[in-house]
This record gives structure tokens, sequence and C-alpha cells, in this order.
């Protein structure tokens, strides 16, 4: 969606009558504008992360809002600033969007200290998205490291809603401590879907842990999966991928079919203000998925 509005389709005659805009507003006129929204409730997650449940006010601005898995909002908060925020939520639920928020800078920290009923404003959608269409009558991998969950839970919700359209389906994730794990009120829920598989790993454990420890790579190398027939998905810090998407790529999964969420520096998620630009590409444009291998032909992407 996000792309196809960012570029000028001159293949009709009547392009060619009207006058150019340079400055796109008729093209973003559907991502620029900001709606007004309201935090209808709060789920305190790790000490670090809560998940926001964010509801457009207007009626008709809510039913019509629709997002693909892997795109993102940038969130307002009145007299603070914005943010690029990776939605958490399955895209048929148009009651509320769901936004995991780390506390790391200003407007982080003004969100964290947010109560019920607050307003924000809402921007987009904007961004690429997984290509959930062209995994169909496949296997999905499923992978994410630490706050990765975040964007990879929107499409977890396209897989299991559309159990019948995909083969095995394997979510694999890893955190550094149990304490960061993200949405455990899920865990159960996902492993009772016929078909999906959800192993969990930690890299350094506590008392209480009593399940696998390691690096998340060491998931990877327990998988059963036929690579001729998989998609794979990657979420988490870029540091990940080149270990992650390089092991999937000695057992036989081409790059072409590993996408991952690169949200490198994203800020305005227009393009306009070039932060987040890498040569000629702009993460928030263009991205942020791409197929791997995309970004390893993109210097100092990872």
């Amino acid at each position: 969606m996000s792309t196809e509005l960012h570029r000028y389709d001159i293949t009709q005659e009547s392009d060619f009558l009207q006058p150019r805009d340079f400055n796109r507003k008729t093209l973003l006129q559907h991502v620029d504008q900001v709606f007004r929204a309201q935090i209808t409730n709060i789920i305190d997650l790790t000490s670090e992360e809560k998940l926001f449940h964010v509801r457009l006010v207007k009626d008709h601005q809510r039913e019509r809002f629709t997002f693909l898995p892997g795109q993102f909002v940038m969130l307002e908060v009145p007299g603070y600033g914005e943010i690029p925020i990776s939605i958490s939520s399955a895209p048929t639920n148009k009651g509320y969007l769901e936004l995991c928020i780390r506390k790391v800078g200003r407007v982080t920290s003004v969100l964290h200290k947010a109560r019920r009923g607050a307003l924000v404003g809402i921007r987009g959608p904007f961004g690429t998205s997984f290509p959930m269409e062209k995994m169909r009558d496949h296997s999905v991998l499923l992978i994410a490291g630490g706050l990765g969950l975040a964007p990879l839970r929107a499409p977890i919700f396209h897989v299991t809603e559309n159990r019948t359209n995909y083969d095995q389906v394997h979510i694999i994730y890893g955190t550094r401590t149990p304490d960061q794990l993200l949405f455990d009120y899920q865990y159960e829920q996902w492993r009772r879907i016929n078909g999906v598989n959800l192993s969990i790993i930690v890299e350094q454990p506590d008392e209480a842990w009593t399940g696998e420890v390691g690096l998340i790579t060491k998931l990877i190398d327990d998988l059963d999966f036929d690579p001729a027939n998989t998609y794979a998905i990657v979420c988490g810090p870029p540091v990940m991928f080149k270990f992650v998407c390089n092991q999937l790529s000695t057992k036989g999964v081409p790059m072409h079919r590993m996408f991952v969420s690169l949200e490198r520096r994203m800020h305005c998620g227009m393009g306009k203000c070039c932060r987040c630009n890498i040569g000629s590409t702009y993460t928030c444009v263009d991205g942020p998925v791409f197929d791997y291998w995309s970004v390893m032909n993109l210097k100092e992407a990872i």
C-alpha cells in the first residue's frame, strides 16, 4: 500500500494533464492525515515494555483503517513528538490497534506514564508488509528475538486465523532472560493450534526457568522442516539477522524466501527526514520489510 502511494503512476494519459505535485500531497493524503485516537487499555508486559490498546475515536475512520502484517504507524504524543511503532495486533481487529512500546526515550517515557483515556495521534499505516499471500501452501518459520515478537505478532495472527492456507508453522522466540519474555499469556493458546509449534529459549536462565537455554540458533538446529517448501520471517535486533538467516541458508532456505523487518533509525515514516536512508534506499518507504537477499546487498543495512 505505502510503496504505491510514494510512486507516480504515469501510465494513464490523464496523468499528463494534471500539474505535477512536487510535494506529493495527493499521493500521501491517505497516510499523512493524523487520526485522533484514545488509549483504552494498558498492559504491563515487562519492566520496560507495555502494550497499548489505541482506538481511533471516529467510527468511520476506525472502520476504514486497514493495515497489512509488517506495517507500522506514527504515534504522536501532543507536545512531545511522534515515533514509529510496529502494529502488533491482528489485521482483522477493527476495534483497536495494539502497540508494544519499550521505554527508551522522551516520547516513550511520556507514554509509559499515560493512563487510560489519554488522547494521542495516529498516522499511517506506512511501509511494506510481509508477503503472506506468497507464503500460502508453504511452511512458515516465524522467528523473533527480544522485542522482535512485537512486529512478528501480526503475521502470527494472520497465519493462525487463516490456518488452512499454510502448511507447518514454527514460532521460535528467544530473549536474554526469562523476565524479558513478551506476551507470555498467549503461549499456550498458540501451542493448542493444530500444526503450530512454539519453541522458546533464553540465554541467561533464572532458578525457576525449566526451558531451553542458549542462543536462538540452537532451536533452529533442532527444527525438522523442508527448506524447499519453507518461508521465514525474522524480527529482532539486526545483529541477529546474520546468524539466523545464515543458518537458514545453510539448511537450504533461499535468501529471497527470508524476510526481515529493518526499522533502521526511522523517524518520519514518509522519506522526508532522510534519517533512515541507506544510500538511495529509505527503510520507512522501501521497507521496513525486506527479503534477506536485498538486505545483503545494502551496504551497512545491518
